[in-house]
């Protein structure tokens, strides 16, 4: 654990943003080599495939992400990051490991130093993929078309595991089926007339057109998809107009878009592009513009493997340390995988002690949600649990043969 523990104030106090990974890569891959995996660098950007093999067998895939987010750490812990960097923008922002991926990565680390130092326990390949950009949602496709499953090898399995910020670290939480959703961005340009806010007549106004749309967008959760199919429409940021007299001649929403189904996911983009020209005509403005950009797709966990990995882990850790999680409406390119034909699982790491717990609800407050500048899991009882789950899962599923 000392090891362990230096491993992710490390990785904490270093971290780098999607697509910037380059030193958190070179720092995995050079323990993973020492280990006696077989290293292979710069698939689909930083990422890497370190295999690790021990005899005739299967092949399980274990993911890490890699990267971290462009949030300015709060926590005060003593190995805080200091790390900043500048965005696409031009503007110096913080870097945080505000997602848990520095537990992620070190879990790797630890599961492959144990598994290459205890190899009588396992037979077959464990294949080890360190993933960038997970967090703008291109790594694993990134790694796909670079052909991460025809250059290495086509997993038998693929296995990752995801700190939870609510959940007791300790505990595990798992489910089969849907567990993420498909996460879509859109971005919609209302067109307008501009001039002087003292004369709107003179004007159609894209700030008035906006306000119309993001009450009208609600109907299409409401009242156009069926109440038990899960969706989101979500205007997240809505930008128009520059000073108090000014009609401006644009209004730009930036949406998030969740589903499951992609019946749904088809019907919610449809409803959003309908609307948002049905608003502009009912100004007389010109047609907005639109654009869908593809974040995630749902991910799916395979049935049989979530099953399997349950009743292991309520034999190693008790049923009362294993949870059933309700799905999601966040995202996760882990499901990539799953949709180049790899059966996967994704199961929730608990990363919060129970004392920290106790003591948020005492004064009836949440623990900070991932992604927030103070979120920190409690390392060692995460750590700990996230690696015999992990070691646990490998020797369950490569077992030796007699």
């Amino acid at each position: 654990m000392p090891n362990l523990l230096s491993t992710y104030r490390h990785l904490h106090a270093h971290p780098e943003v999607s697509f910037d990974e380059g030193q958190t890569a070179v720092y995995l891959t050079e323990r993973l080599q020492s280990l006696g995996a077989e290293v292979a660098t710069d698939v689909g950007g930083h990422g890497f495939v370190a295999m690790l093999r021990n005899g005739e067998g299967p092949t399980l895939m274990i993911r890490s992400d890699l990267d971290a987010l462009p949030v300015t750490e709060q926590t005060d812990l003593p190995y805080a990051s200091q790390v900043t960097h500048t965005d696409e923008s031009g503007r110096d922002v913080g870097v945080m490991h505000a997602c848990g991926h520095d537990v992620h990565m070190t879990n790797l680390l630890g599961a492959a130093d144990f598994l290459a130092s205890h190899r009588e326990r396992w037979q077959g390949t464990v294949m080890f993929v360190g993933q960038p950009a997970e967090e703008r949602g291109a790594g694993a496709k990134a790694m796909l078309e670079d052909g991460l499953f025809e250059r290495f090898a086509r997993p038998d399995m693929a296995i990752a595991l995801h700190v939870d910020a609510q959940m007791e670290a300790g505990k595990v939480g798992v489910r089969g089926g849907f567990m993420l959703a498909n996460v879509d961005s859109v971005d919609i340009e209302m067109k307008g007339k501009g001039g002087h806010g003292a004369y709107p007549q003179t004007t159609v106004d894209p700030v008035v057109e906006a306000a119309y749309l993001v009450v009208d967008l609600q109907s299409i959760v409401a009242r156009e998809i069926a109440p038990t199919a899960p969706a989101v429409v979500t205007v997240g940021s809505i930008h128009g107009g520059t000073k108090h007299n000014v009609i401006s001649d644009g209004c730009h929403l930036q949406l998030t878009v969740r589903s499951y189904s992609d019946e749904v996911r088809q019907q919610l983009l449809e409803a959003i592009v309908r609307k948002a020209k049905a608003v502009a005509e009912s100004f007389r403005a010109a047609e907005p513009e639109i654009s869908i950009s593809e974040g995630t797709p749902a991910m799916y966990n395979n049935p049989e493997l979530a099953a399997r990995l349950g009743k292991l882990f309520r034999q190693l850790l008790g049923d009362d340390h294993v949870v059933e999680v309700e799905p999601s409406m966040g995202g996760e390119d882990f499901a990539r995988y799953g949709l180049a034909g790899v059966p996967i699982t994704m199961f929730r790491l608990g990363s919060i002690d129970a004392e920290r717990l106790a003591g948020y609800a005492r004064f009836e407050q949440s623990p900070p949600s991932l992604h927030s500048p103070r979120y920190y899991p409690d390392p060692e009882p995460t750590l700990t649990t996230g690696l015999r789950a992990t070691i646990a899962a490998v020797e369950e599923l490569l077992p030796p043969r007699e």
